[in-house]
C-alpha cells in the first residue's frame, strides 16, 4: 500500500523534506551493530571486574585473616617455649628490663632560636625535641626536662604536625626565656665553643641545650648568649674521650642522650660510643690523648718482624 506516492518499503531509501536520502532501517541497525562490536570487549571486562569485586574483598579478607592466625600461632609457640625454659611467659617480655631511679638533674632544651632558623630546620628541631621526650621517658635515669621559650614557628609546627604535645607528661613547658625559669647561679650553658670542659654533671645544677638547628650558620652564637647573661657554661669532655672526622656540634637529642647515658653508665667514653652516630666517624682516644687505632699500630710494629709490618701498611 503507498500513501501520497510514497512507498512503505523500509528496506528502500526514503527522502526527507530537504531530498536528502535517509538511511533505511537494515543500514541503522548494523551500524549500531558495528558500535556495538566496538565496545563489547571494554564492556565486558568492566563487567566482570564489578562482579568480581566482592570475591577480590574476600581474598584479601581471608589473607589478612590467615597472615594475623599465623602471628598468634608464632607467639604462642614462644610463649610455650618460654615457659618449658624459665617459666615465665610473654608476661615476662612485658615487665621493664631496667628499673628506673628518676634523677634531680634539670635539662633545658632553650628555644629562643627561632627566629634565626627557617621553617624546615625548625621542624627538625620539633623532632629533635619528639626524640628528646620519647628517650627521657624510657630512660633507667630520667631527668628533669624542661622545654622553654616556646612560641612562634616551633609552637606552630607542634600543633600541627603533633597535637597530642599538650598531654606530655614528666616535662615542664614554658613560653618564658629559661632565665626566668631557674636562677642564674643554678644555670649551665652547654656549647661547643666553651673552653671548660664538663667533667662531671651536679645535680643541684640545670643544664641548657641550645634550640638550634643552623647547619653552621650561626657558630658561637649560643657561647655569646651565655656570656651576655653572665651564666656558667660548659661543652660536654668530647675531645678527651673522642676524636671526629667533623665539627664537634651534636644535634639537640644527641647531647640530651649522651648525658641520659652517661647517668646510666657512669662513664663518658662509653656513653658517647653508645650515641654518636657512626657518621660521625668518632674513634676512641686514650687518656694519654693518643688514637687507640694510632696507638695499635704502634704496638705491632714493635712487635713482629719487618716483613709482617709492611705486609700490615700494605693491607691498610
Amino acid at each position: 500500500m503507498e500513501d501520497d506516492g510514497v512507498r512503505s518499503d523500509t528496506g528502500a531509501r526514503r527522502q526527507n523534506e530537504n531530498g536528502e536520502k535517509e538511511k533505511t532501517d537494515g543500514e541503522a541497525a548494523g551500524e549500531n551493530q558495528t558500535v556495538s562490536k566496538r565496545r563489547m570487549k571494554k564492556l565486558l571486562r568492566q563487567q566482570k571486574w564489578e562482579e568480581e569485586r566482592d570475591f577480590r574483598k574476600q581474598r584479601r579478607k581471608e589473607r589478612k585473616q590467615q597472615r594475623r592466625l599465623q602471628r598468634q600461632q608464632h607467639r604462642h609457640q614462644e610463649e610455650e617455649e618460654e615457659e618449658e625454659e624459665g617459666g615465665q611467659g610473654h608476661s615476662a617480655r612485658k615487665r621493664p628490663h631496667k628499673e628506673v631511679t628518676p634523677s634531680s638533674l634539670r635539662l633545658v632544651v632553650d628555644c629562643s632560636f627561632d627566629d634565626l632558623m627557617l621553617i624546615k630546620d625548625v621542624r627538625k628541631l620539633h623532632k629533635q625535641i619528639q626524640r628528646c621526650y620519647a628517650e627521657n621517658r624510657r630512660a633507667s635515669r630520667p631527668v628533669q626536662l624542661y622545654l622553654t621559650s616556646l612560641g612562634g614557628q616551633l609552637k606552630q609546627s607542634m600543633d600541627e604536625k603533633d597535637k597530642g604535645w599538650v598531654n606530655w607528661k614528666d616535662i615542664t613547658i614554658k613560653p618564658e626565656h629559661y632565665s626566668e625559669v631557674v636562677a642564674k647561679e643554678e644555670l649551665v650553658y652547654l656549647t661547643s665553643d666553651s673552653p671548660n670542659a664538663l667533667e662531671e654533671l651536679d645535680p643541684k645544677k640545670a643544664y641548657v641545650i641550645g634550640g638550634l638547628v643552623d647547619h653552621n650558620h650561626h657558630k658561637g652564637v649560643t657561647f655569646e648568649r651565655a656570656k651576655q647573661l653572665g651564666i656558667e657554661h660548659a661543652q660536654l669532655p668530647l675531645s678527651s674521650f673522642v676524636k671526629m672526622n667533623s665539627r664537634k656540634v651534636l644535634a639537640v637529642n644527641h647531647v640530651f642522650e649522651i648525658i641520659l647515658a652517661f647517668l646510666e653508665k657512669g662513664n663518658w667514653q662509653e656513653a658517647f660510643f653508645t650515641i654518636l652516630p657512626q657518621r660521625k666517624g668518632a674513634v676512641a682516644v686514650d687518656q694519654d690523648g693518643t688514637n687507640s687505632v694510632e696507638k695499635e699500630e704502634e704496638d705491632s710494629d714493635s712487635d713482629s718482624d719487618p716483613d709482617a709490618t709492611e705486609q700490615t701498611k700494605k693491607r691498610a
